[in-house]
């Protein structure tokens, strides 16, 4: 492949050398640099690839794009441009030979229900027969291939390579979660989205190496309304017109005010046997029953959007309904039957909005007792396990608090701060370190009606101590406790 090939669709300055040359791999990782490489110079929070320019032409590099001034040898290209980040995704779509374009590409933007979104609108296309990729905190989905994710949105380059993988195993579609930060940094500058959708707006990932203040976040959640076809936004959101200001697309709003084109009515919630869920009808631009087994007001909202997104691709409203019933996200109120006289579920609810969000869901239910086990990470903040303390103490009626990646700090250490916000309230406690017994204590004390909820490690299957990651999925834990008690009865 010629150089020209990759800057095709950028705006640049030949420094030194000759566009013209063959090249042989793009990256931006040092460590990849290979004889005829071209390596993309990004400016990271840690590290500036600038700075590795010798480095990677003693190991063959033919080329360098840069958005500084470099010193290189007169055998390698140097390529300027004004956003580096911005090439490498301009430049990774024609390495891999622009895979986006042969895709349906659904965007999901928002604080809150990008997940679980995610997975709704895969399970309805593709009971309807597309073959869908997804892209997203969990992992990535390329047809028989899982490949966990070590971000919500990837670097570009990765983002191509698995929309090249998902077009050659004959994908169809692809539905990616997108973050404000990913939109921030380009990884998904270039990307034609058919369809870009806004879940809603919460004061997040605001501070260091994220968004400066509330109005950077609220502006880069609205640049996916710049580069989509269809935008589908949550209509009672309170953000949701200056998350629009500027936006190039066709806007269809979803949400429970009359205003709204597609929207919720007559929202019922629904408990059974081990599980809860939620029915309502669809009006508006459709008009039909639904009914989820996944409970709370947010699964209202999760779900109208994937019927919003799947009305553009024609889907049939049997197949809407049966998709719907059966979609489960893993650890995202993933309910697990134990038994038929209560109920227990695993979340990821690892802050304090989050899981006050969660636990006033389930209150909404009537349990005979909420009960919430949890505990938060070590080496990060300490206003976290106060906040969360609070929360559970305050919403559920017995806390167990446990470990949940302790890294290098001590379990008890962080048990004793979280202790300090429950202790703010009237809420009961107890405190059992190893998580697998406080399942047991949980599962064991259980009382008809209660509902159970294992907070904090959701999707996660290990468990970090003193750097090294364990082994521990909360499902296979369940699973032991029950054989355990079962053998001893």
């Amino acid at each position: 492949m010629k150089l020209t090939k990759l800057l095709e669709r950028l705006t640049y300055e030949v420094i030194q050398g000759n566009e013209e040359i063959e090249i042989t791999e793009l990256t931006n990782d040092s460590r990849k640099v290979c004889e005829g490489s071209v390596f993309v110079c990004i400016s990271g929070a840690v590290s500036d690839g600038h700075k590795f320019v010798g480095e990677v032409a003693e190991k063959g590099a033919a080329a360098v794009i840069v958005e500084k001034e470099v010193k290189a040898p007169k055998d390698v290209t140097v390529i300027r441009v004004e956003d580096t980040r911005y090439a490498l995704a301009l430049a990774s779509a024609a390495y891999f030979g622009y895979p986006a374009e042969q895709l349906k590409v659904i965007g999901i933007t928002g604080t809150k229900g990008k997940t679980t979104t995610t997975y709704m609108v895969k399970s309805i296309l593709e009971g309807a027969g597309h073959k869908v990729g997804l892209i997203g905190t969990i992992e990535a989905i390329i047809g028989d291939e899982v490949i966990p994710a070590s971000n919500t949105t990837p670097e570009s380059f990765t983002i191509h390579n698995y929309f090249r993988k998902m077009v050659d195993a004959g994908c169809d579609a692809v539905v990616m979660e997108v973050s404000s930060q990913g939109l921030k940094l380009h990884r998904t500058a270039g990307i034609p989205f058919e369809i870009g959708i806004f879940t809603n707006l919460g004061e997040d990932h605001i501070g260091p190496n994220e968004h400066k203040d509330f109005e950077e976040y609220k502006r880069c959640k609205g640049l996916l309304f710049k580069q989509c076809k269809i935008g589908i936004v949550n209509g009672d959101d309170p953000y949701f017109e200056e998350v629009l200001q500027g936006a190039t697309c066709q806007v269809e709003t979803f949400g429970f005010s009359e205003k709204a084109d597609l929207r919720a009515t007559g929202v019922k919630l629904l408990s059974g046997s081990g599980y809860l869920g939620v029915s309502y009808t669809v009006s508006g631009l459709m008009q039909f029953d639904v009914e989820i087994d996944i409970p709370g007001t947010f699964s209202v909202y999760n779900s109208l959007t994937a019927i919003a997104v799947c009305r553009h691709f024609g889907v049939p409203v049997e197949k809407i309904q049966a998709a719907l019933k059966v979609a489960k996200v893993k650890g995202r109120i993933e309910m697990v039957k134990v038994s038929d006289d209560f109920t227990l579920m695993i979340d990821y609810a690892h802050n304090a909005m989050s899981l006050e969000s969660l636990l006033t869901t389930l209150r909404e239910y009537h349990p005979k007792r909420l009960v919430c086990v949890f505990g938060c990470g070590g080496n990060r903040a300490k206003s976290r396990r106060y906040e969360m303390g609070e929360v559970s103490g305050r919403l559920a009626d017995l806390t167990i608090i446990t470990s949940d990646n302790p890294r290098f700090e001590e379990p008890q250490a962080i048990i004793d701060d979280i202790k300090i916000g429950i202790e703010k309230t009237s809420g009961t406690y107890v405190e059992i370190i190893d998580r697998k017994e406080a399942i047991r204590y949980a599962i064991e004390n259980a009382k008809a009606g209660d509902v159970i909820v294992l907070a904090g490690k959701g999707h996660e299957d290990y468990q970090e101590i003193k750097g090294v990651k364990h082994d521990m999925d909360e499902r296979v834990l369940i699973a032991e406790v029950v054989s355990e008690i079962c053998m001893q009865k």
